[in-house]
């Protein structure tokens, strides 16, 4: 079957007419039509051949044909049931080699089982739905799941958080998350007008590299509780936000003389190694107490 031209809405617009398939807002739809900045984000990822990749969101197809092309073997994750019938057609070559795998569903709900059956790819891509990208990324990093080299558009206001600085204003719990399991950088921006339909807001590509280092502290869930704590009252101070995981003021005191933290200091002015010892002198103290 013979896809529409990637390039071109009005050609995307009528392959949809006349399959009786419509975009979603729901489900964040949104088709990028630059070639040039396709292009740029599949050689951002570095695939070799029979590198496995996983693409969440394919759509139509436009990525998901570029990194086949490239020797990739791809796993698509596709929400959409129309969508996903067209894709099986437009790549059943590469179904019938073993490239390519094409799951049906919300991703939040299928990538758990298809990593237990199938293990973890070496590679994440997609444009993630504006609405869930952030809850994608945060919950592969919670359950331990980080991929070698990751390549996503998302919302320019998720893409400045994923990377914000101590004491700015998107500095956040998410923050913490990404930059603890991720070196993170921006590629590029998108406007509006690299999209069909055109979205209201601008979109930021970000590279995601897995650190080496990773976990880097003695309890990662309790390092997780720990800023997810933090940040859940940023107008509280350190001390009176560690008074949910430690058991009294005398505890508290020693931790936070052990890192050397302000006790007056909020969660967004410390550093991610701040946060990382801090969560690594509660376990000993809780460990001693």
């Amino acid at each position: 079957m013979i896809h529409p031209d990637y390039n071109s809405s009005s050609s995307l617009k009528s392959f949809l007419e006349k399959n009786g398939l419509a975009m979603q807002k729901k489900f964040g739809q949104n088709f990028l039509i630059n070639q040039n900045a396709r292009k740029r984000l599949i050689d951002e990822l570095d695939i070799k051949e029979n590198t496995t990749v996983w693409e969440v969101g394919p759509g139509l197809g436009a990525m998901t044909e570029e990194i086949l092309n490239r020797g990739a073997k791809l796993t698509a994750f596709e929400i959409d049931r129309g969508f996903a019938e067209q894709i099986n057609s437009f790549f059943a070559k590469y179904s019938e080699s073993g490239n390519f795998i094409l799951i049906q569903g919300d991703f939040l709900k299928t990538w758990k089982s298809h990593f237990l059956k199938n293990g973890l790819a070496d590679r994440f891509f997609g444009n993630l739905p504006y609405n869930v990208a952030a809850t994608m990324i945060a919950d592969m990093i919670s359950q331990g799941i980080r991929f070698e080299k990751s390549v996503v558009t998302v919302q320019k206001e998720v893409g400045q958080r994923m990377c914000a600085e101590p004491g700015s204003k998107d500095y956040s719990s998410f923050s913490v998350l990404c930059t603890w399991a991720y070196d993170i950088k921006p590629l590029m921006d998108l406007s509006g007008g690299n999209f069909w339909p055109k979205p209201n807001v601008d979109s930021r590509a970000m590279v995601m590299t897995k650190k080496k280092d990773w976990p880097c502290c003695e309890n990662p869930e309790l390092f997780q509780k720990m800023v997810r704590t933090l940040f859940a009252s940023r107008r509280k101070t350190i001390k009176n936000n560690l008074s949910s995981l430690l058991s009294n003021t005398d505890l508290i005191n020693q931790v936070l003389d052990l890192s050397k933290i302000n006790p007056q200091a909020r969660a967004e002015e410390l550093a991610l190694e701040q946060l990382l010892l801090l969560s690594d002198n509660c376990s000993k103290v809780k460990a001693k107490s």
